[in-house]
Order: C-alpha cells, then sequence, then structure tokens
C-alpha cells in the first residue's frame, strides 16, 4: 500500500473543474508501467474482475477504464449516478490517511422516488485506508462526494468501472416546467424609489443597449440605490426567512425562500423585478420587446396583433440562498431568453467560493461566459435554448473568515 501511494502521487494529475465536480486527476492508468500500479491494475482486471462477473452472473468485457483522483479541501463531487454506455460496476479503492467524518469527503448514496429521481441520501461511508467499494451503476445508483472539509489531508483513491451489458434504464422522467407570471402592474414610481437614478437617464440607457446588442450581455453596478440595497441585504441576513430546499440534487442544490415569510423591503425589491414598469426598463437596456409599448421594427398593420402577443411577455424567478453548495443547469423551452441575477454575497466575496454563474454550449465542456458576483450589481444575460448555465458549487471558504457570510441571489428569465 505504501509503495502504490508513493507512485500514485508522483503521477501527473490535472484540474478538473465543471457544474458537477472539483478535483485533481491523474491521466489513464491502463498503461502506466510502475509495478505496484500495474501489479494492481492486472490483479483487478484479471481473476478479480472474473470472479465479480461470476459472482453477478454478468459477462464482464475485457476492458481497462482505472484512474487516480486526489481531492484536498473545498473538493467536491456533487450528486450523479454514473450512467454512461459501457459502464456495469464501479469500484473505489482508498488510500488515505487516517479519516474522520468531521474531515468531509464521505460517499453519500441516496434513494430514489418513483421517477428514478435522488431524494436524500440513506448512507455515508467515510474513506479508510485500503478498503474497496463496489456498486452496481443503474438507474438507481445516485451518490456523491461531499466536499473535503479538512485543510491538512489529502483524500487519495483509485477509481473505475468494470464494463459489460449497461442495465435497463426507464423513461426519463420529466418534471412540470416552471410556472411563469406576467408582469405586475406597477408603475415607475417603484424605479424612482429603488433605481439608481444613473439607469433611469434615457441617453444611458442607449448606451447600455448599445453594449448589451454587441455582446449579450452586461454587468449594471450599483444598480439600486446604496440604501436601499443595504436594507434588503440586512433583512435578507437577519430575518428568519423560511426556505426549502430545491432538486432533485442531480440537477440543482439550493434553498429558495418562501414567499410569504420574506420581510416587507425584499418582497418590495422582488415586486421591482416583476413589475411593468422594470419589464419596460429591461426593453431599453437590451433592445428585446418584454412589453407591448416597446418599439416595433414590423409594419403598422401588424401593430395591434404584436400588441395581443407582447402583452402576455412573461417571467420566471426566484430568490436563492445558499451557504456552501449552489448549482443548477438548465437550458430554456423557447429560442431565446433573458437571464437577470442580482447577487446579496458580501463586499469581499472571492471567485475561489464558487457562486459565479457559468455559461456553456449544449454538449461542449469549453465555458463561453463566466459571471462573477458582485454585490448591487445586475447581471444581464442573453441566451439561446442550446445555452446551458449553472451556478458554481459555494463551497466552505466563503465560511472561513466569517460566520455570517452567505450566498443570495435573486434570480430571473424573462421572456418576449
Amino acid at each position: 500500500m505504501e509503495n502504490l501511494q508513493r507512485e500514485l502521487m508522483e503521477l501527473n494529475f490535472h484540474e478538473k473543474s465543471n457544474d458537477l465536480y472539483k478535483f485533481k486527476q491523474s491521466d489513464d492508468l491502463k498503461k502506466i508501467t510502475e509495478p505496484h500500479i500495474s501489479g494492481l491494475r492486472s490483479a483487478l482486471f484479471g481473476r478479480f474482475r472474473s470472479w465479480l462477473g461470476d459472482v453477478l452472473q454478468v459477462e464482464l468485457e475485457p476492458v481497462v477504464d482505472i484512474s487516480c483522483a486526489k481531492y484536498e479541501y473545498t473538493d467536491v463531487l456533487l450528486c450523479h449516478d454514473d450512467e454512461l454506455e459501457g459502464r456495469r460496476v464501479a469500484f473505489i479503492l482508498y488510500l488515505v490517511p487516517p479519516w474522520q467524518r468531521s474531515d468531509g469527503g464521505t460517499l453519500d448514496l441516496y434513494t430514489t422516488d418513483s421517477n428514478f429521481h435522488p431524494q436524500s441520501i440513506v448512507k455515508s461511508l467515510v474513506p479508510s485506508l485500503n478498503t474497496l467499494i463496489l456498486f452496481e451503476v443503474s438507474p438507481v445508483s445516485f451518490h456523491q462526494v461531499s466536499e473535503v472539509l479538512t485543510r491538512d489531508k489529502c483524500r487519495l483513491s483509485l477509481s473505475g468501472w468494470f464494463h459489460g451489458p449497461s442495465m435497463e434504464r426507464p423513461p426519463r422522467h420529466r418534471g412540470p416546467p416552471v410556472p411563469r407570471s406576467p408582469h405586475l402592474p406597477r408603475d415607475e414610481t417603484l424605479l424612482l424609489e429603488w433605481v439608481n437614478p444613473v439607469y433611469l437617464d434615457i441617453s444611458y440607457q442607449e448606451q447600455i443597449q448599445e453594449e448589451f446588442e454587441d455582446s449579450s450581455e452586461i454587468q449594471l453596478k450599483d444598480f439600486l440605490k446604496e440604501e436601499k440595497f443595504r436594507e434588503v441585504k440586512e433583512a435578507l441576513r437577519l430575518t428568519p426567512i423560511q426556505w426549502t430546499k430545491r432538486g432533485p440534487s442531480n440537477k440543482r442544490c439550493y434553498e429558495a425562500a418562501s414567499m410569504n415569510t420574506l420581510p416587507q423591503c425584499v418582497s418590495a425589491c422582488w415586486e421591482l423585478l416583476c413589475s411593468e414598469s422594470f419589464f419596460l426598463l429591461l426593453s431599453n437596456f437590451t433592445g428585446l420587446r418584454l412589453h407591448y409599448l416597446c418599439p416595433a421594427d414590423d409594419d403598422d398593420e401588424n401593430k395591434e396583433e404584436e400588441k395581443k402577443d407582447v402583452r402576455d411577455a412573461e417571467a420566471t424567478g426566484s430568490l436563492t440562498e445558499s451557504a456552501n453548495a449552489s448549482r443548477e443547469k438548465e437550458a430554456a423551452r423557447e429560442e431565446y431568453a433573458l437571464d437577470l441575477v442580482l447577487p446579496f454575497c458580501g463586499a469581499d466575496w472571492q471567485s475561489e467560493f464558487g457562486g459565479f454563474t457559468c455559461y456553456v454550449a449544449k454538449e461542449e465542456d469549453e465555458e463561453l461566459l463566466t459571471v462573477y458576483p458582485e454585490d448591487n450589481s445586475l447581471a444581464l444575460v442573453y441566451r439561446d435554448k442550446e445555452t446551458l448555465k449553472f451556478v458554481k458549487h459555494v463551497n466552505h471558504k466563503s465560511l472561513s473568515d466569517s460566520a455570517n457570510r452567505a450566498f443570495y441571489d435573486f434570480s430571473f428569465v424573462y421572456y418576449e
């Protein structure tokens, strides 16, 4: 074991980070010639694989699939099921120092509901040196590696899959669409009360629209009046708001506010972002037709029909909070959508804490855009249905020097 650990620690490791995970991984080990790595590989994918196939009564294929992972402080692997064509049995061999539950990094196993969605953690396994974990890859094999909380230990493991015929998967269940709401009938007095006056200047709105049309995104700093922003921020921190966890855990991990428990100033801020006057303001910022009074490019005879269509412009929105995790990935059902995020994260929020929003092209890993949260900075992003977004896991570094720091945001999607 000691020689195996030494050989593994001398390998080259690469940082892996996306919506699902953050850790370091070695290259594929199937051609590594170091004696203890190659010896273990031969044992696992030789006689051991034959024995495992006999136990399962499954013909396992002669495929070698093995790598080494290092999880250090704040590294994490969020809820997933491992299902990929050919994977039949997953294995993990731990090569860790003495490990406690308080160190994090547990292997958490989930129950599933009737729609095969992960529901709740039913078992947490603490890593232990020279322990081999095996589980079948199936529609119910949801698991995660919880965030590593220790600063001075490395969670080293070998892991991979034995390949064979995949288990039958039931049809994927699609939940109901997120409900949408038309704008609230609130006039411009709400804007005058809440919004920094510089953003109500027509000539400045034209400049914003030019910049937005060039890049399809913009961040408007100091958007709310300072005293209003401070009032909402304090209320979020000090008021006992009821938060409800949103799931399923393999798709999203955050808490949403129950609207009837919001303090008055937070409700008023929510109303601002839902108001008719704000729809008009956003239209001026972006050039999108979010309100029927916005200028149209079509001929006059189509105006009345357009009014009828655009009167129904809608938005979805939520107020979310996270102390240690936040993840959501989605694509708009329509061709295009306008995302809005207004963060309340603290003036000293750092990118290494997470909480930033990443946009990626569908079925691509490369990021198209990353929007970093900043107090009182309104972010607007126009995206098509082929563009996915996720909020990066908020980790325990955010709590390292302040027990009161938390991550809140208003998150809306507007449709023409």
